[in-house]
């Protein structure tokens, strides 16, 4: 089959994985970086390495996500840890936590800001937004206990303190604690979605709701007033087909200054808007 660096990444190329995936298996594998492979193709592999190296690439050509073979994804600066419990996190959800940590320039620091994100998954979100404002009070939920091991454990490798809830959007927070910033990348795509099958690896529940993908949006923003401090902000991604709908969600349940960010590829990903003071 393959015996050198240099033959692993031809074969790999063959069945179909491209060259990138491959030299970032294998510099996983060797625990070194992609130039280190460079000068050293004429490595041969152990039969352990082989074996892996040849089941990662099967998986690969399977649309199993790289970051799941790597163990590891980097987003916001910060290299988390993931495994199929959650959700791969994407660079467009950096939109969310730069207009987060916007907002939090303008608060005052004392007392520290009360932040919460709402199904947290790998803890992205959450981890992204205290390193980037360390005298915050954050805290993060899921519905999975399998997702929210992985965003403690992140959280504690880290150094980041985050304090982690276990239950169902708002019903996972202690009772009568208010927010001044409310974050959530909740499961917003339509359960037709021609999408899906390509993402089937990875939790079906953190990706859609079913129906018109609206629901778990609904939920967040219906419970959101009575968990807000006047002037709070609620942050939410979405579709790039839902700003209008989670726009007008806002509106009805009077949120104020409501406006959109567009991410990377120019799609218009979150809507937030502002509790009456």
């Amino acid at each position: 089959m393959f015996s050198t660096i240099a033959e692993a990444q031809a074969w790999a190329r063959s069945q179909g994985v491209d060259r990138l995936d491959a030299q970032l298996l294998l510099a996983h594998l060797f625990t070194v970086d992609r130039a280190w492979l460079v000068t050293h193709d004429d490595q041969v592999l152990s039969e352990a390495q082989r074996q892996t190296f040849a089941s990662q690439v099967s998986e690969r050509t399977q649309d199993v996500p790289l970051a799941y073979l790597l163990g590891e994804k980097e987003f916001h600066g910060l290299r988390l840890q993931v495994s199929p419990a959650v959700l791969v996190p994407r660079p467009d959800t950096e939109t969310l936590v730069n207009w987060a940590l916007e907002i939090l320039q303008t608060l005052p620091s004392e007392p520290a800001p009360r932040v919460v994100d709402l199904g947290t998954g790998s803890g992205a979100i959450a981890l992204a937004i205290k390193h980037g404002a360390p005298h915050i009070s954050m805290q993060m939920a899921d519905v999975s206990p399998d997702a929210l091991a992985v965003a403690s454990a992140n959280a504690r490798r880290l150094g980041l303190d985050v304090a982690a809830h276990l239950g169902s959007w708002w019903q996972a927070l202690p009772t009568g604690q208010i927010f001044d910033l409310v974050l959530s990348n909740p499961p917003y795509i339509a359960g037709g979605d021609p999408h899906l099958p390509a993402l089937r690896h990875e939790p079906t529940l953190a990706l859609t709701p079913g129906g018109d993908g609206l629901s778990s949006l609904q939920t967040i923003v219906d419970g959101a007033p009575g968990r807000m401090r006047p002037g709070a902000w609620l942050l939410l991604e979405h579709g790039y087909d839902q700003a209008e709908p989670v726009a007008a969600m806002l509106a009805r349940a009077g949120f104020e200054a409501i406006a959109n960010r567009r991410d990377l590829g120019d799609q218009p990903r979150v809507t937030g808007g502002r509790y009456p003071r």
